[in-house]
């Protein structure tokens, strides 16, 4: 054999030997890359990773618009709490929908789980000390001065009579001309209009009239609309892209400031316009029953009044609760009256057996009926479907709070001083381990004893959050709920003008339906 014989055949073999080499190399790839799904499946948490952690999981699901039902999903496989791990600790937080947990955070080490400075600086320009963005003693401070104008009797009495005055003479009719013109409405644009101008007449007074017959556009409650969307987005734009947008002139900051400047004008003419009045008359003066009032009589901590400018917070915070939490609420009712109209059927039931219960009255036609306040209470059935329909979809999906020092959950998880928190409200309502096997079902008998409303604990069903925070708005939100789905209900038909399942949430602070929810009305028959 020649040289040149031995030579090739040396090649040939150094190639084989090479490829298996690659082939090796690339099946050890693939093995390593399998072992590593294979381990973070077994972990049931989110793929970490390297350098940039589990934030690939989260941007996908941002994309599909599944992020609530993806850490559902994920809660549920992990027992109820994963930390999520970012490119930093910005981007790291404890993720948690245990019960345990959620008391250990609201109740039982309360002052040791605050909103934090993070959030406190991000919606500063917009909530300022607020009531919904203060720690301390400010948060203290306004909470102590609103309980009296939240838990009194009379208070609701009026909010009640706001609520007949409001339905009967401008919900009902804008409904009605729907329903005779066979038009397609947007049933959440409509709750939404109406509980915006009740919350700002209880706020300070004064309705914006943003369901007036034309439904028009009103300033003041798109720039609030603006205001929260920009500051709930500053949490997730880098800070270098902020400043880089702001000096092009455009950008979410540029946008909050200029519906700032609409909302303080609105505000501030009403709040300095009642100051003057009210030092002007002095005891003489007699205040308008609203929250506005009941601040302004009231003093800080060191006996002072409390600043036009506090004023000014404290308005715009309990415009800011009571804006869509309602409306977004009774959106998602509808829907899933749709989807079983056998419980629609019961609530109706429900209804006609309280009104027949009336001495000498008979409703005549399909003219809205005046709930009383004692009715509404009677109403058992109609609350536990809202309830239930809430569990499944909770206005607001989440909250966060910055842990101030060291602790350990109840589940064992440690935290370190600083580190953020989010309980996962709407993965609370869909835990196994929370509300049986069947806890994706619509069922409203689980809130149900004997036919008597049986409310759940707060660790349970954190929708109207716990604890020293508990919201002071739960009773009126339920009666407000209940005479407006009562009133709709006894008149109208709700159909949906599109395909149920083409309805879908939105993500955002608050669990809009994306893109409205398009019906038709059509007229109830009497009840005979």
């Amino acid at each position: 054999m020649d040289f040149f014989s031995i030579m090739q055949r040396m090649r040939i073999i150094e190639f084989a030997s090479g490829s298996s080499a690659a082939l090796l190399g690339t099946a050890a790839c693939i093995c390593c890359v399998l072992l590593f799904f294979i381990s973070w499946r077994r972990r049931r948490v989110p793929i970490q990773w390297p350098i940039i952690g589990m934030v690939p999981s989260l941007f996908i699901h941002l994309i599909l618009n599944d992020t609530y039902d993806w850490l559902s999903r994920t809660l549920n496989k992990c027992g109820g709490t994963f930390v999520f791990r970012g490119p930093n600790k910005n981007w790291s937080a404890v993720i948690t929908s245990d019960p345990a947990n959620v008391e250990y955070i609201l109740k039982t080490k309360f002052s040791s789980f605050p909103k934090g400075p993070t959030f406190t600086r991000a919606f500063r320009d917009f909530l300022g000390d607020g009531i919904l963005n203060a720690d301390g003693h400010f948060w203290a401070s306004q909470r102590k001065t609103a309980v009296s104008e939240f838990n009194s009797s009379t208070s609701l009495g009026h909010a009640i009579e706001s609520l007949q005055e409001s339905v009967r003479g401008r919900l009902i009719p804008i409904l009605a001309d729907a329903c005779s013109s066979c038009r397609i409405i947007d049933l959440q644009d409509v709750f939404m209009r109406f509980t915006f101008d009740n919350i700002c007449n209880r706020a300070f007074g004064v309705e914006p009239c943003c369901l007036s017959p034309s439904l028009p556009s009103v300033p003041f409650a798109k720039a609030i609309e603006v205001a929260a969307e920009a500051t709930a987005l500053r949490f997730v734009t880098p800070k270098f892209v902020r400043r880089f947008m702001r000096r092009l002139g455009v950008g979410i900051d540029v946008k909050l400031q200029s519906a700032l400047k609409i909302i303080d004008e609105f505000v501030m003419e009403i709040v300095s316009s009642r100051r003057k009045q009210f030092i002007s008359a002095g005891s003489d003066y007699k205040l308008p029953e609203d929250l506005l009032s009941v601040f302004m009589k009231s003093r800080d901590e060191h006996g002072f009044l409390y600043s036009e400018t506090l004023l000014r917070d404290v308005c715009v915070n309990f415009i800011l609760a009571g804006r869509d939490t309602t409306s977004v609420a009774l959106s998602w009712f509808f829907w899933l009256l749709l989807q079983h109209p056998s419980v629609e059927d019961k609530i109706m039931e429900e209804i006609y057996s309280i009104l027949e219960a009336r001495p000498n009255q008979k409703q005549e036609g399909n003219d809205p009926v005046c709930f009383s306040k004692d009715e509404l209470k009677q109403m058992h059935y109609l609350h536990a479907c809202l309830s239930e329909a809430i569990r499944l979809y909770p206005p607001l999906p989440l909250d966060r709070k910055q842990v101030s020092e060291n602790v350990v959950l109840p589940d064992g998880t440690p935290i370190k001083k600083g580190t953020v928190i989010f309980y996962i409200i709407y993965a609370m309502g869909r835990m196994e381990s929370i509300w049986g096997n069947d806890c994706m079902e619509f069922k409203p008998e689980r809130w149900l004893n004997k036919g008597v409303f049986l409310s759940h604990p707060a660790p349970k069903f954190a929708v109207f959050n716990g604890g020293p925070r508990l919201c002071l708005g739960k009773d009126f939100a339920y009666l407000q709920m209940k005479y407006l789905a009562a009133s709709v209900l006894y008149c109208f038909k709700v159909r949906a003008a599109d395909s149920i399942e083409s309805v879908e949430s939105k993500l955002g602070v608050t669990l809009y339906m994306k893109g409205g929810f398009r019906v038709t009305l059509h007229a109830r028959p009497i009840n005979t």
